[in-house]
């Protein structure tokens, strides 16, 4: 656990929660490989209008993501820098991780949960949770945009999905 996080996360909160939701027509095991393989979430993470440049991908429990959102503003290449700490991940069900900026006392690092629920037709409902550690601080992020950024996310990933040719 990250220094000053011990109790932040103890009680799931829903006054400090989104939750984004999406069905996939693909199975389970597909969508679940593409939040582990570090190229794929390389081409797909992210909001619409950046691109990912990955420093370091370690996707294992205790591996860390850590990886720059770039896009162009106001004329130059900005630079949004992210970290993600894999806490638990359990192969086709679920990844849970902290999610914040590579500052180890990040005061805004968020804990992140996805689920990965296989439909009887084939098809995958992905749960993604954020818990944030405070109410003050998910509402500051809905106010930045962090729900649609998290849509986008998640048609990023159905493109990518999509545009894959399973065997």
């Amino acid at each position: 656990m990250l220094k000053g996080m011990t109790n932040l996360f103890e009680t799931w909160s829903l006054d400090r929660e989104i939750v984004l939701v999406r069905l996939f027509n693909h199975p389970r095991d597909k969508v679940f490989a593409a939040w582990t393989n570090p190229e794929a979430l390389a081409e797909w993470y992210g909001p619409s209008g950046l691109s990912i440049k990955t420093h370091e991908a370690d996707i294992r429990e205790g591996g860390v993501w850590r990886f720059d959102m770039v896009g162009m503003f106001e004329g130059r290449e900005q630079h949004f820098p992210n970290l993600m700490r894999f806490l638990e991940i359990v192969p086709n069900e679920r990844i849970i991780m902290d999610y914040g900026t590579p500052d180890p006392d990040d005061p805004d690092r968020f804990r992140m949960m996805v689920t990965f629920d296989e439909q009887s037709n084939g098809k995958t409902v992905l749960t993604m949770r954020q818990l944030h550690p405070s109410r003050d601080r998910r509402q500051a992020v809905i106010g930045f945009g962090a729900v649609e950024y998290g849509l986008q996310t998640l048609d990023g990933l159905t493109a990518w999905l999509d545009g894959r040719a399973f065997a």
